[in-house]
């Protein structure tokens, strides 16, 4: 696997480079230590993956990725843990935060080979991702949700599914639906993917609120809760769900 170093600190890269040293089947292919040389180096090597820093002065991290017409896979290395919701959004196939040890960078890149052989949804590679935020504690617990004029506090436990009507998110429970100020990409990216689970583009259910897989017409699925609320299930999350399941 080829891989070009990006960050615009001298002893970041270094760092990076002696870590990925001994890592079997990496070639370091070159570094930029700016976002406008790194676009230059990946339109030109077209390498495999790209361990990129977000905060650079000029071009950061994201700019870089809006910058080329071919993206590589991009493992972000970052200081900062509040870009991770936008990096899950651009695809990002890991997200590493500063300081991680070899053992950590180890998995990312094992993860990009695997990507790089495997046709993976995105919804299969953020999976583990995600499931390493929740040990860190990281998944949300509680959502704030507008009730009229009033805002609610609801535990997660409460979430019977969660969609999108025009341009609105509404939050679905037994007691009635409330409308959130978050898009479904950030909801995705914060709750826990072993319990939530996108079933198409304009809704998440929880997987613990699930009482039937019913078949649908042309292939399709809708997913029945325990309420009697029913949740269309594109063909390509059947797939994904049939995995987990096992069904």
């Amino acid at each position: 696997m080829r891989v070009l170093v990006v960050d615009d600190e001298t002893p970041a890269r270094e760092r990076l480079k002696r870590l990925l040293d001994g890592i079997e089947g990496v070639e370091i292919i070159g570094e930029a230590e700016d976002g406008l040389q790194a676009v230059e180096l990946i339109e030109r090597e077209q390498p495999d993956l790209v361990l990129l820093d977000i905060q650079m002065p000029g071009l950061n991290g994201f700019g870089v990725l809006d910058a080329l017409e071919k993206l590589p896979q991009v493992v972000f290395v970052t200081a900062y843990d509040e870009y991770a919701i936008r990096a899950f959004e651009v695809n990002a196939l890991d997200y590493l935060l500063k300081p991680f040890s070899r053992e950590r960078l180890e998995q990312a890149i094992r993860r990009a080979q695997v990507a790089q052989v495997e046709e993976q949804d995105l919804a299969s590679r953020l999976a583990p991702v995600l499931e390493s935020l929740a040990r860190e504690g990281r998944h949300l617990s509680r959502l704030a949700v507008r009730d009229g004029n009033r805002i609610r506090v609801l535990h997660v436990d409460q979430v019977d599914w969660i969609g999108v009507e025009g341009e609105q998110t509404f939050v679905h429970t037994e007691g009635g639906r409330y409308s959130i100020r978050r898009t479904l990409s950030e909801l995705e990216a914060r709750l826990d993917p072993a319990r939530f689970f996108r079933a198409h583009r304009s809704a998440i259910v929880n997987l613990d609120r699930v009482k039937e897989i019913v078949p649908w017409f042309k292939g399709g699925h809708k997913l029945r809760l325990t309420t009697g609320a029913e949740v269309d299930l594109s063909r390509a999350r059947a797939r994904v769900l049939r995995k987990i399941l096992r069904w």
